[in-house]
């Protein structure tokens, strides 16, 4: 039984962001039966071409045929709604988990780049946590699984900042607005403000150097509160403008395990 308060906090916020999180995924793969089918555009005897080994590709056709997959789909939608109502348990994270792997395979891998990192990531935390929790520390599984979840964020924060720092468009803010003009409101308009070279390397700076500080937000809840804040900020205008919304319930899933980790440091 959990008697730390906070770290209950965590959990349930955490469980209940991330079943949100999985649910819309969910759904919006279901809305995808017509492009799965076998007729469809992102048909399985399409993709499976990329299977090399006979046998395994006998068990997908088995898998990943239409009525299956959808199956497994339903399943994982019955599943985050149990999460978010009665929290998890070994039986069930180990059932989404396997559940997601079906998916990235499905999809060769991913289906929607970070957010599904993010998802396998905190999917995996949970996993963690509950295997701990097996052998009867269950505050040390929880504990392990959050700071699982927490180092994997930051890291992937601070290497998006790296990677845009060895990239010569970033440095010189010219990123600003080649993506924008390919965003779903672009190109972007002859004035519009981010077609000024200074004010696009300030934006493009600003991203830059917010990313590789992410881990200062380990340093106090403080900073961990104005971090996250940013980053909830950051991925809704990515939403905005892109239209990734995964993004953005994939991240906010993560938020309460960085909150708690830079509460257990301070």
């Amino acid at each position: 039984m959990l008697i730390d308060t906070p770290l209950v906090l965590a959990v349930r916020a955490l469980e209940v962001l991330f079943a949100l999180s999985l649910t819309i995924q969910t759904l919006e793969f279901l809305r995808m039966g017509p492009a799965t089918a076998d007729t469809g555009l992102w048909s399985w005897s399409l993709q499976r071409t990329d299977i090399p080994h006979a046998s395994w590709c006998r068990l997908l056709d088995v898998l990943f045929a239409p009525d299956m997959h959808r199956l497994n789909l339903c399943l994982r939608l019955a599943a985050a709604v149990w999460l978010a109502v009665y929290g998890s348990s070994l039986g069930l994270v180990v059932g989404l988990f396997v559940s997601n792997v079906l998916v990235l395979i499905r999809w060769r891998g991913a289906f929607n780049g970070g957010s599904d990192f993010l998802t396998l990531v905190v999917l995996t935390g949970l996993l963690i946590a509950q295997g701990v929790g097996v052998f009867g520390d269950v505050a040390l599984g929880w504990q392990a699984g959050l700071w699982y979840i927490t180092i994997q964020a930051i890291t992937s924060y601070f290497m998006s900042g790296w990677v845009k720092i060895m990239r010569p468009e970033w440095r010189s803010g010219a990123a600003m607005t080649i993506f924008l003009n390919a965003a779903i409101y672009g190109p972007l308009g002859p004035r519009h403000a981010l077609r000024n070279r200074g004010l696009a390397l300030l934006g493009a700076w600003a991203f830059i150097v917010w990313e590789c500080c992410a881990p200062l937000a380990l340093v106090s809840p403080a900073l961990a509160t104005a971090f996250c804040a940013v980053a909830g900020v950051f991925h809704f205008l990515v939403f905005w403008f892109f239209g990734l919304n995964r993004f953005f319930w994939a991240w906010l899933a993560s938020f309460p395990a960085i909150l708690w980790c830079a509460t257990q440091l301070q």
